[in-house]
């Protein structure tokens, strides 16, 4: 057992919670519940199943990248809202959420963590999104080629990667961004003369701009490559305290 203003202040310094300023999430302690922690859950998206799974299996402390509080949102605990937190005040579960920091912590953060997962080396930050880089580019192994790193990640995120670009081009220099990252950091990767770039989901609108700049994209999904954070962060505090932890796997297929 934790208490919960120890749970809060291991993971501030351990994600550096407030290094995003300009972030649109509202990152630390969302909704502050029991005073101890016994038993954590872990996800990546809120949703009435995580929150209910929680109450229903008493855990009393619940992370997540994706958190309920965004700029000014939650004005009304009405309707969906009002059902999603219900679970919560009921028994008296914390909701932590982390998300820009996640993605860029250079220790146990989503990218850091998927160009590890690549073996990338030399390895450096790029693409400035909010004020801050927040993604990881290096230089592939020899003998990479596009196939090759989606199949790494497929077997390790358990999803089913989108490749565009040949599945036999040669990859040199990769860079990664996890998530919806795609459409805001692609241009930096292009700019960047990296011949491959990694990220959750792509959009419509970034179709033509990657055939015809030539770069090779993986795009292996939002939730999958949004995962690696979460469960490092499990293994840490489940480390740091003992507590009963959990990752509770909600795929959405995006």
């Amino acid at each position: 057992m934790a208490e919960l203003k120890q749970v809060v202040d291991f993971l501030g310094k351990l994600i550096m919670i407030d290094s995003f300023p300009s972030d649109s999430s509202n990152n630390g302690l969302q909704v502050e519940g029991k005073a101890n922690v016994k038993k954590a859950f872990f996800g990546v998206d809120p949703c009435v199943k995580l929150f209910q799974k929680a109450a229903d299996e008493n855990a009393d402390f619940i992370f997540l990248h994706h958190g309920i509080s965004w700029k000014d949102s939650l004005k009304r605990l009405t309707g969906y809202n009002a059902k999603l937190l219900d679970p919560l005040f009921k028994k008296g579960i914390s909701l932590y959420a982390a998300h820009l920091p996640l993605d860029a912590n250079p220790e146990i953060g989503h990218n850091i963590l998927l160009a590890k997962m690549l073996s990338l080396k030399n390895i450096g930050k790029f693409a400035k999104y909010a004020d801050s880089e927040i993604g990881f580019k290096g230089n592939a192994p020899k003998g990479a080629t596009l196939a090759k790193f989606a199949e790494i990640l497929d077997s390790n995120l358990g999803g089913k990667s989108r490749i565009f670009g040949r599945p036999d081009a040669m990859i040199s220099r990769c860079g990664i961004v996890s998530g919806g990252g795609g459409n805001e950091c692609l241009q930096r990767a292009i700019e960047d003369g990296l011949d491959c770039f990694v990220t959750g989901e792509v959009g419509h609108e970034s179709f033509h701009l990657i055939g015809e700049s030539g770069i090779n994209v993986i795009a292996s999904g939002h939730y999958c490559t949004e995962k690696p954070g979460v469960q490092a962060v499990m293994e840490k505090l489940s480390r740091k305290f003992k507590i009963k932890c959990e990752f509770i796997e909600l795929p959405t297929g995006m």
